[in-house]
């Protein structure tokens, strides 16, 4: 029993040990290291919000530049639906403009002929 009575009275004593370390001095001594303990919990809950805050960023960006290429789609997709020669044909009849049926005539400078002539 003597050996659970040597036990029982180092228990107190061990209390008593960490009470020395907790003492006013000790706190005053390490209040610097505390500061940056409370430094680095700001920036870890600062870089947590920062992150959420990009995430989300770039969440709404990617769904606008889904959204811009079915634009872009839509519109490529007009461009050569009315780029066709058929289309194209409708647009301009009512500006009385027709399909050449006959070939084109070229037209030349008779005064540049004449010089290009004299030069040989």
């Amino acid at each position: 029993m003597s050996e659970v009575e040597n036990i029982k009275e180092q228990a107190p004593l061990q209390k008593a040990e960490w009470k020395k370390f907790f003492n006013y001095q000790w706190v005053v001594k390490n209040i610097p290291f505390f500061f940056f303990l409370a430094a680095l919990a700001v920036l870890y809950i600062y870089n947590g919000h920062y992150a959420d805050k990009t995430a989300r960023s770039i969440n709404a960006t990617e769904k606008n530049i889904k959204e811009l290429e079915y634009d872009y789609k839509t519109i490529e997709s007009e461009v050569i639906f009315r780029s066709k020669a058929s289309e194209l044909e409708k647009a301009v009849e009512p500006l009385g403009l027709k399909e050449l049926t006959k070939l084109p005539i070229k037209l030349e400078d008779d005064s540049t002929a004449q010089s290009d002539n004299q030069n040989k």
